[in-house]
């Protein structure tokens, strides 16, 4: 038996349980951890919402992001051993792998010997903000040394983590932020410029910044009425990256800059790069020695004790938070 979190229905922070849960062993090709901290992550809000691109069947556990110890070795696993430090590389179903656990099973294929100078609490929270920002910004948009890329949604741990894959590069990283409460963070993180939606015309402001040449690259996870400024400000030739749709509106379709400057939109899930051997080794090998070089070290915002799921998926859904939000086991 091992304590998981699971949920009988879809609804708000409440709905989620801690439970006692029978665990197999693991099976050939797979390996158990025994988990010491877990990272929070948007999608596993909406996955208990209902709201997911993944449908449970209830009742379901759910999490995406785990570091341990590990506790036992299925059948052909040959590369890890009992004891071994150890993260977890976000899976394509936490209905199938859920990581919200004290004892969790998963693919050997998905298990990674993080650097041992990390903590428990670092270790859980490298993983989706920093493959999610490597698949956009370097597998797709090919960012480089002198390029300008806009962030929003700068204060997540994927917006953070696509600041310092910026500066690795030479990249200008300029944050977008809704108030101006995190803007002097954000400059503390590594932004070279912040606009605070709420205080300045977005078009008119990046346009302050870049001057003519404009911006080439768009990480965003908003859309909505963003997406015209945004186009507005980007260089011919030039990619906007969506990996969210935060925003309750309508996204309009921005005809005149796509035609007129021959933009790229471009839909993207961190998929394509865990369900991609290839090109998973080469964002571990480039995250790996970003965090044994010091030129990415994640943003943790807040604590939380296992027994507190609950309190810690309200602040999730605040939206006060700068960086990744931990639970510790």
């Amino acid at each position: 038996m091992t304590r998981m979190v699971r949920f009988y229905q879809h609804g708000g922070p409440e709905v989620l349980r801690i439970e006692d849960v029978d665990l197999l062993p693991p099976g050939s090709g797979e390996v158990q951890i025994r988990v010491k901290a877990l990272g929070l992550n948007r999608a596993e809000a909406l996955l208990r919402a209902g709201s997911y691109i993944e449908t449970p069947t209830l009742p379901s556990g759910l999490g995406l992001e785990a570091a341990g110890i590990i506790e036992a070795l299925g059948e052909g696993v040959t590369d890890f051993a009992p004891g071994d430090a150890v993260s977890v590389i976000p899976p394509q179903s936490m209905v199938r792998w859920p990581a919200y656990g004290e004892l969790v099973t998963y693919p050997a294929g998905l298990i990674v010997k993080h650097p041992q100078s990390l903590d428990w609490r670092t270790a859980a929270a490298i993983w989706m903000p920093y493959l999610t920002a490597y698949g956009a910004l370097i597998d797709i948009a090919r960012l480089r040394h002198g390029d300008a890329v806009v962030i929003t949604a700068a204060s997540s741990s994927v917006g953070l983590a696509a600041i310092q894959i910026a500066n690795s590069l030479g990249a200008t990283a300029i944050a977008v932020t809704r108030t101006s409460a995190k803007k002097q963070p954000l400059f503390d993180a590594g932004a070279a410029d912040v606009v605070v939606l709420a205080e300045e015309d977005l078009a008119t402001r990046l346009g302050e910044i870049t001057g003519p040449r404009g911006v080439r690259v768009v990480f965003d996870a908003i859309g909505g009425p963003m997406f015209e400024p945004l186009t507005e400000a980007m260089a011919k030739g030039g990619i906007l990256i969506e990996y969210g749709g935060l925003s309750r509106e309508p996204t309009p379709f921005p005809l005149p800059a796509i035609l007129g400057k021959t933009l790229t939109l471009r839909g993207y899930l961190v998929h394509e790069i865990t369900g991609h051997p290839v090109k998973l080794e080469a964002a571990k090998a480039f995250i790996v020695e970003g965090l044994e070089a010091g030129r990415l070290r994640p943003i943790i915002d807040r604590t939380f004790a296992f027994d507190r799921i609950v309190e810690a998926h309200r602040y999730l859904e605040s939206n006060e938070q700068f960086g990744k939000i931990v639970v510790t086991v």
